[in-house]
């Protein structure tokens, strides 16, 4: 383990730099499509490899309020981002008592919302279930849910959330499909399978429960490469986005920002990234004005999960 753990050593240091002196590269926010709000760090469960070590008692990332999010839909007007989509995550969402009117709000303003949960006892409160009903009506087809399934087989996913996960998202997912809530999935790539191998074991469990989800489609069946740290990775210069044959508008803060409040804080912050809550030198500001800057790809995430690993968060 502690050569994993050397392994990126004197890496990801400089964010001009790489370790080898070569110029870093870097990514420009081109055009933002969406805004993330993370509802805060608390879950009704605790999952072995959580990326932002949510848990029920970890509150480093205290609830945002609806009055906070609105002050950042105006901000997006003033700025005249071209936000189409505003999505929610956590810890649990469902968690936040008021996630229903958080989404409410930006639904309001003609924003597709996303909402990413494990559709487990905080979302089948009778509130939510009201609240979730309620928007289904008034804003029909602008609300997905995405529905952590670690892996469509019960003793997989429930290897990393816990004995009885399985059926308790499953059930959830029920409730979800029978009363016309538009549904996607995360699943994990942690388990061996090849991606053709996993889409169709996940297109078998769809049919099987009669989800409305595309399993060949990556934006609702969404298959996230693993996030270990101790994973020896190369940096990511700015002559790679040549070698690769990809751009740089194709990676996540290209498009997108995450809005945090810390615990102690005064106000929420905005980040550059979903994936590292806790890196201050993601960090850009309190305002969407100050988000505008570039960020440097310095950090072993940027290199394995969104410029190799091709993972993309929004819908």
């Amino acid at each position: 383990m502690k050569d994993l753990q050397d392994a990126n050593i004197g890496k990801f240091e400089d964010p001009h730099v790489t370790a080898t002196g070569e110029t870093r590269a870097r990514v420009s926010l081109r055009a933002a499509q969406t805004l993330w709000f993370n509802t805060g760090t608390l879950c009704n469960i605790e999952c072995v490899n959580c990326y932002i070590a949510s848990s029920p008692s970890n509150d480093a990332l205290v609830y945002i309020t609806t009055a906070e999010v609105e002050d950042y839909l105006d901000q997006i007007e003033v700025r005249n981002w071209p936000v189409r989509e505003i999505a929610f995550t956590g810890g649990e969402p469902f968690m936040n008592p008021q996630m229903i009117e958080m989404a409410e709000a930006a639904l309001k303003r003609g924003f597709d919302v996303l909402i990413l949960t494990n559709a487990m006892r905080p979302m089948m409160r009778n509130a939510m279930q009201r609240g979730l009903l309620r928007l289904r009506d008034a804003y029909p087809g602008r609300l997905t849910l995405r529905i952590s399934v670690d892996h469509f087989r019960a003793d997989l996913h429930d290897r990393e959330r816990g004995a009885g996960a399985f059926e308790k998202t499953l059930a959830g997912m029920c409730w979800l499909r029978d009363n016309d809530l538009r549904m996607a999935v995360a699943g994990r790539s942690a388990f061996g399978d090849s991606d053709a191998e996993s889409r169709a074991g996940y297109a078998a469990f769809f049919a099987e429960h009669g989800f409305d989800i595309d399993a060949r489609d990556p934006g609702m069946t969404v298959l996230f490469p693993e996030m270990d740290e101790t994973v020896d990775v190369p940096e990511i210069t700015g002559e790679c986005w040549d070698i690769l044959g990809k751009s740089p508008d194709s990676v996540m803060c290209a498009s997108s920002r995450m809005v945090v409040k810390r615990k102690g804080a005064d106000r929420p912050a905005v980040l550059a990234c979903t994936l590292l809550p806790y890196a201050p030198e993601f960090e850009l500001g309190e305002t969407l004005a100050e988000a505008e800057k570039d960020v440097a790809l310095n950090h072993p995430h940027c290199a394995k999960f969104c410029v190799l690993g091709g993972a993309k968060c929004s819908a």
